[in-house]
């Protein structure tokens, strides 16, 4: 199964959010990410349009996760980045050519499509089980507690001298 990259941004982006008690500008997520803004700014609206993230307006605006990361799957984003469509699509290639089955004998989907659709069911369902929270946990446990406290001050601007 293939992702488009905003996909990733998005999960990251989401992730940062959880060490944020304020909304966080969308500059200084792409600062952070090292991305550009007007990229990043795709992938933020796809998270809003959703209703995943919430837009803050005025001066301390920024963004915000609209519910707890324990409820933010990663099959959420994925949705909201790529769309809610499905990954592989039949197009009944086994009516085509010099031994093209009957569309009428195609009564039950091939072994190609329903090897691809239960693989397809499994990568969602694998994807549903995953919260941002828990990417937020691995964080603190891959990179050390301090990593998205670091994240949190550095957005707030403590550590600017």
């Amino acid at each position: 199964m293939k992702m488009s990259g905003g996909v990733e941004w998005a999960l990251h982006c989401c992730v940062v959010l959880t060490a944020s008690s304020t909304p966080v500008p969308a500059a200084k997520l792409a600062e952070l990410h090292d991305v550009s803004g007007s990229y990043l700014a795709k992938q933020l609206q796809a998270l809003a349009r959703a209703g995943l993230i919430h837009s803050v307006q005025g001066k301390a605006g920024g963004y915000v996760l609209t519910r707890a990361p324990e409820s933010i799957t990663l099959l959420d984003v994925v949705r909201a980045v790529d769309g809610p469509g499905p990954t592989f699509v039949c197009t009944e290639i086994r009516q085509r050519g010099p031994f093209a089955t009957p569309a009428d004998a195609c009564t039950t989907p091939c072994p190609v499509a329903r090897a691809m659709w239960a693989a397809e069911d499994a990568w969602h369902q694998a994807l549903a089980a995953i919260t941002i929270a828990d990417l937020a946990r691995d964080v603190d446990a891959n990179s050390g507690p301090e990593a998205l406290a670091g994240i949190q001050t550095w957005l707030t601007g403590e550590n600017t001298g």
